[in-house]
This record gives C-alpha cells, structure tokens and sequence, in this order.
C-alpha cells in the first residue's frame, strides 16, 4: 500500500529512555505543516502522486517566482520552502489543501528516510572504501595509503567505470531502511526515530512508510 510522505527537518541526535531504564540512540525530526499542494492522477499525468509542499521561505509571495507563486494562491498558503512528490496508490489519493502532521506515522512503525549525506571532501580509498593500503615497510616508498594496481592490463587497456578509487565522498543521496520509529511528541511536532538518519543538523528529510517491512 502506497501512501504520501512527510518531510522533516532533522533536530539532531539524542538517547531515548525506555520505561525499564534502558537507553538506546535516536534521531530527532521536527515536522512542521505539511499541506498537499497539488495531485497527479493515472487517468491525467500517467500515475498517481500528491505533491507536499512544507517548511516556509519566510519571503512574501510577490519575490516568488511565477509557476510556484500558483500553487501557493490556488490554496491561500505562505510560500513553502520544499515541495516533493509522493507516490501513491488509487486508494490514497488525498484532496488538494490537506494538512498531515507527525500523526500520520505511529509509534513502533517503520519507516525510510532519505537525506543528503554529510559531504566529507575528496577522501583516499582507506577512508572512502575502507582498503587495508600497502604494507609499511622498505621499498613502499610514500605511498602506504594508496590504491596500488587498478587491475587493467593490454586487454582491456582501460580501467572500468565503477573501480573503487580515490573520490569525492559523502554529499549525495541516502536512504536508511527500515527505522522505527520510538516515540511522537504531537504537542511539539516532533518525530523520535532509533537509529542514525544520514545528513546534518537542520537537513531536509524525506519520509515515508517502509517499502521491506510493515
């Protein structure tokens, strides 16, 4: 069963005790209104989605720009900062204008976040591929930490697209499986969810139900 997302703006980390005094680490997500600002439909556009418009700019309509500024008049909104699709199924469908918040999860369901990952600059390959470098002793000369032989020989005379080499790291797309969520503190929207939710503090965060597990 597909239904919408929310997205969320991450808090930071913490530690969530348990009634039997057991600790365990979370991850704190604010959500602030979400409202449904426009619908696909298979029989118009080919699927079925609803667009989520959240988080304000804090800028007045007229510095909007003007395909955006529509969505946001048709529905007597303030501009929203993030606007993201959702797939979902012909059951779910939910009418322009409706508002979610931290409700709609529920305490012990799991769900997948999505996020930029922390971007850890240009990183060798002990680092960004966990290798185990050259050995240190006479005759490696400098260079401990390095790849060694990429492998390629007269045939095929190049190294293949994908090798584990030396890179930018970090600063692209994640998405963690299968985080249930702890706790929902409806009177400060926020979302108590165990385990790490890749990105820094104040990261957008997309959410949605579990695609694994129920």
């Amino acid at each position: 069963m597909l239904r919408s997302g929310l997205i969320a703006t991450k808090v930071g980390n913490s530690s969530f005790y348990k009634d039997n005094g057991m600790s365990t680490h979370v991850t704190i997500l604010k959500i602030d209104e979400c409202i449904v600002s426009n619908v696909k439909t298979t029989e118009k556009d080919g699927y079925n989605a609803v667009q989520i418009a959240s988080i304000e700019t804090g800028k007045d309509i007229s510095n909007i720009n003007k395909p955006q500024r529509k969505i946001f008049t048709t529905i007597d909104i303030n501009p929203k900062k993030i606007l993201k699709e959702f797939r979902v199924d012909n059951d779910n469908i939910l009418k322009i204008g409706t508002k979610l918040n931290v409700d709609h999860f529920k305490v012990d369901q799991f769900i997948d976040a999505s996020s930029i990952s922390i971007g850890k600059g240009f990183a060798g390959v002990m680092k960004r591929h966990n290798f185990g470098g050259l050995r240190a002793s006479h005759g490696v000369s400098i260079s401990h930490r390095s790849h060694g032989s990429t492998g390629q020989n007269q045939d095929p005379g190049r190294v293949f697209k994908g090798k584990k080499m030396a890179g930018r790291m970090g600063n692209k797309k994640v998405t963690k499986q299968n985080l249930r969520v702890i706790d929902i503190d409806n009177a400060n929207n926020l979302l108590i969810v165990k385990g790490s939710i890749p990105g820094k503090k104040n990261s957008i965060i997309f959410l949605k139900d579990a695609v694994k597990r129920s």
